[in-house]
């Protein structure tokens, strides 16, 4: 495969705090924010021409799941098949605790396994709760952004309003990193694409 601009996980939040119209939301919300043709544009807009992106459901500290795999996007139309793939993805994880430092690891291995060479690394972690079950998230988001690794964060803040607090201690690492909320799952939408947005700003 050609060389690309960016490698992105999509790290979304499938724990048993993310009831089963939110995670609609959170499906639909990334779906639209790839349609977004201005963002799409974005994606394909650096020296390479294109982007690598995958999204990877996360739960507790033995549940994580690929559910849409590393899908290059050098094309507006590329960009929808990749958002029709998001909307129709289910909820296969089991809905438990919230193992983020797990969730780090995954996507360290899934980063690893990218099918081109790839300029920057980017994992987005959107999620509701702070970490309680499996590994310490810290040494991980370290031994991440000490291999060029950046990771941004999407707080939902419904259910622990501290929670970017949290995530900016023990999540958000690496060059150019940064963290948004949202109020609830129906800003999620919006505060995605927003985020998207930031991002494709590193590559153009």
């Amino acid at each position: 495969m050609d060389p690309v601009d960016l490698a992105l996980v999509l790290a979304l939040d499938g724990s048993a705090s993310v009831n089963y119209d939110e995670f609609g939301l959170i499906a639909g919300g990334l779906a639209a924010a790839f349609r977004d043709p201005d963002l799409a544009r974005g994606l394909f807009a650096g020296p390479a021409q294109g982007c690598l992106c995958a999204v990877l459901l996360w739960s507790g500290a033995d549940a994580q799941e690929v559910m849409v795999d590393w899908t290059r996007i050098g094309s507006v139309a590329e960009a929808a098949a990749f958002a029709d793939a998001v909307d129709n993805m289910p909820r296969s994880v089991a809905a438990g605790l919230t193992g983020l430092g797990a969730a780090l690891a995954a996507a360290t291995t899934l980063l690893a396994r990218a099918p081109a060479h790839v300029a920057h690394h980017v994992v987005d972690v959107a999620g509701d709760g702070r970490s309680n079950d499996g590994p310490d998230p810290v040494p991980i988001r370290d031994r991440m952004v000490a291999a060029g690794i950046t990771i941004n964060g999407l707080c939902v803040l419904h259910e622990e309003a501290d929670l970017l607090a949290s995530y900016m201690r023990e999540v958000v690492g690496g060059p150019g990193s940064f963290a948004l909320t949202c109020a609830n799952y129906a800003a999620f939408a919006e505060a995605m694409r927003r985020k998207l947005v930031r991002e494709t700003e590193l590559i153009s």
